[in-house]
């Protein structure tokens, strides 16, 4: 679960604060967990996150097993403004089901959702932490603003087919989802928390709300591990899963990871394990900070000053007395 938000703080305190706000100089996944970074991925930053997994379920009072895998993607896009990001979330899943009578199959889209989020408060917008050239674990001590956190929203719309095994309606049903989004830099950025509150399938007869808490450590420049913990509740299913995996960056623009998942019940029990990669697309945006920042210099350059037409500013000055 690179969310590289462990390398996330220090490259805060660099980048312009113009509009380059969002964008990491390396790649900010979601993968391998399921909640979702406070931050945006970058105006014109075009991001991919794709897994697949196996699953294993045993359900002891409806006595059945079953086995399957899947594929989850996620497409992310930064637009319009620095903090706005617009996401497509796709998940399709296939199952074997047997039980002591019979067996069948079950497969379709568990997810497709279409949503946008954007940041409303950054503490570390406009704000930059002196460095401590002489102190390595100077610049890594606790700071109180380490406890106010991002925060962001999100609101997007379900889209599910009619038929559709993993919906609690054959009917299908387009249905809003909103989330309060939260993340803290903690330990000078080597640890980053993050929460998910979230109401989804709203105007649904099975409404269901939960929330998402996962804990990320960066233990070095490409290496980080993650824990979460995630619940929901509605009277169609629920459930508490917890989470942990790690991920590595094969470049800035570039991970993999891997992930386990489990519950504490039996009703049924599942356990899921998956691989996952990232890769963004940031050449867009490098352009407008190269564009940028030409213009800065040539503000700077006297060669490109207007010359002072000292004449004409005698003319001026001799017009006040005529």
């Amino acid at each position: 679960m690179f969310k590289i938000k462990n390398l996330l703080a220090p490259v805060l305190f660099f980048i312009p604060q113009l509009f380059f706000a969002q964008y990491t100089d390396v790649i900010n996944s979601n993968r391998p967990g399921k909640s979702m970074s406070a931050y945006a991925v970058g105006k014109t930053v075009i991001q991919g996150e794709i897994g697949v997994y196996g699953i294993k379920e045993k359900h002891n009072l409806l006595d059945y097993d079953a086995t399957g895998f899947g594929t989850d993607l996620s497409i992310r896009y930064g637009a319009f403004l620095e903090q706005l990001e617009f996401s497509l979330d796709l998940q399709y899943q296939m199952e074997n089901f047997d039980t002591p009578y019979t067996s069948y199959k079950k497969n379709n889209f568990k997810q497709t959702t279409l949503g946008a989020k954007y940041l409303i408060y950054d503490p570390y917008k406009n704000y930059k932490r002196e460095v401590n050239i002489y102190s390595y674990k100077a610049n890594r001590n606790f700071q109180w603003r380490e406890l106010i956190p991002a925060v962001s929203v999100y609101a997007g719309a379900n889209f599910v087919g009619a038929d559709n095994p993993y919906y609690f309606s054959r009917d299908g049903a387009v249905s809003p989802k909103v989330s309060v989004i939260t993340q803290n830099l903690l330990g000078g950025g080597s640890w980053v928390f993050v929460t998910n509150f979230i109401a989804d399938y709203i105007s649904t007869d099975y409404p269901s709300y939960g929330y998402i808490l996962t804990l990320t450590h960066g233990f070095n420049d490409r290496w980080s591990g993650f824990v979460e913990n995630q619940g929901f509740k509605s009277d169609f299913y629920s459930d508490a899963i917890v989470r942990g995996g790690a991920a590595f960056l094969l470049s800035p623009n570039m991970q993999v990871d891997a992930s386990v998942s489990t519950n504490f019940k039996n009703t049924p029990s599942v356990l899921y394990g998956g691989v996952g990669f990232s890769w963004r697309y940031d050449k867009w945006y490098k352009e407008k900070v190269i564009e940028y920042k030409n213009k800065e210099r040539a503000k700077k350059n006297d060669d490109n000053k207007k010359p002072t037409d000292y004449q004409e500013k005698e003319r001026k000055r001799k017009a006040k007395y005529e």
